[in-house]
């Protein structure tokens, strides 16, 4: 779950990082008000949920309450790589000298969290690693043990920072740590981590990552989260209680378990198709949420052809068998639908289907091939084919 750069800073400034005294606002109006309160310059900085902001204009500079005014007018409704601007954040500017870089994030190779530092500060960390990877240092921590004195000194050395900075910088690192911990974050970075004329050191910009995976310890991270930001379509996946993640393909998946849905996609890459989206129903579906699954995957206007995959431990057949059929009432389907459905209940589930517009098949390999074939030819299903029963599918040749 990401949030926004104000959310952020509001959260690592209870960590002791120090960050701007900045506010948000949602119209012109509200963004001088809040500029009248300040010095100027003042800096406006888009709030969307994706890098590039500086690029496609959203972070100006303005120097008048004229200026001001102009710029949140143009960066309200912006769009900047399919986000639309909805708010924006003032902040007084700042008088830099240097530009750093600094970042926590989990590094699932080795299983632990991994800081990142380097002088390359203010421009995407990325082009650094591919063109410059020297000048990233990463040292990785160990939870119990935390941020040692150690790690501060190599990081201060490697950054080149003077003594008087160096144990102010010991203190952001160390909060950052424990916000990292205590948020349950997956990321969280500082680009940049500037030191301004004064000497003081802030964080200019910030950007933190929750683990959905630890959602249920942090109730109160709802509150922060802009669905405005984020893929429709996986805003209402998880309304409906399942996992989906939109890809750039035209073979749709629903597949329950999270391995056999990666397991499912790899065998559709194998086969030369393109996956539209992971989708995993979990291991205790719902008919209702089978129903809603079908829903959001056939949403997509590039999918092709929709590819089940079932298998049915804890989840049982005819309740997925449930969920399809109430989908085909539904929905006006038309794309074919792809069926491998084993397991629990599975001839419950094949009496249910019975005469229903499925390509039924017997294993994953065969599924997937129709599947391919299918999203290649891009041809409708035919209608004779829609009145057969499952069984009889199986013999008929895509």
């Amino acid at each position: 779950m990401k949030i926004h750069e104000y959310q952020a800073k509001e959260i690592l400034g209870r960590y002791g990082v120090p960050v701007p005294e900045g506010r948000v606002a949602d119209d012109a109006d509200e963004a001088c008000h809040i500029a009248g309160t300040m010095a100027y310059p003042v800096v406006v900085k888009a709030q969307v949920h994706i890098g590039g902001r500086g690029k496609a204009g959203g972070v100006r500079l303005a120097r008048t309450p004229e200026e001001l005014r102009s710029a949140a007018s143009a960066i309200l409704g912006m769009d900047i790589r399919g986000h639309t601007v909805q708010r924006i954040l003032i902040e007084p500017a700042i008088d830099i000298q240097r530009e750093m870089y600094l970042s926590l994030l989990v590094d699932r190779a080795r299983r632990l969290p991994c800081l990142m530092v380097s002088a390359a500060g203010g421009i995407d960390i990325e082009e650094v690693a591919a063109a410059t990877p020297e000048r990233i240092l990463r040292i990785h921590i160990k939870p119990t043990l935390g941020v040692r004195k150690y790690h501060v000194v190599r990081c201060s050395a490697f950054l080149g920072l003077p003594p008087s900075t160096a144990k102010v910088f010991g203190g952001i690192v160390d909060g950052l740590f424990r916000a990292f911990l205590a948020e349950d974050c997956s990321l969280v970075e500082i680009n940049p981590l500037a030191i301004a004329d004064d000497g003081a050191i802030i964080a200019c910009d910030a950007k933190i990552t929750f683990d959905d995976n630890a959602a249920f310890r942090h109730a109160e991270h709802e509150a922060l989260r802009d669905d405005g930001q984020e893929e429709p379509l996986e805003v209402k996946a998880r309304q409906a209680g399942v996992s989906y993640v939109r890809l750039d393909g035209d073979i749709g998946c629903i597949v329950n378990g999270a391995g056999l849905a990666m397991a499912t996609m790899d065998i559709v890459e194998h086969l030369g198709g393109r996956p539209a989206n992971f989708l995993d129903i979990g291991g205790a579906a719902r008919p209702e949420q089978v129903t809603e699954a079908l829903r959001i995957v056939t949403a997509d206007p590039g999918v092709k052809t929709v590819l089940f995959n079932i298998f049915g431990g804890i989840v049982r057949c005819d309740r997925v068998a449930e969920g399809i059929l109430e989908a085909i009432k539904r929905l006006d389907l038309r794309i074919p639908l792809v069926l491998r459905l084993v397991g629990t209940n599975e001839r419950e589930a094949r009496d249910m289907l019975e005469g229903t517009p499925l390509l039924w098949c017997s294993t994953m390999s065969e599924a997937a091939k129709r599947a391919v074939e299918i999203s290649r030819n891009s041809a409708p299903m035919p209608p004779a084919l829609c009145e057969q029963s499952p069984r009889a599918v199986l013999t008929e040749p895509v």
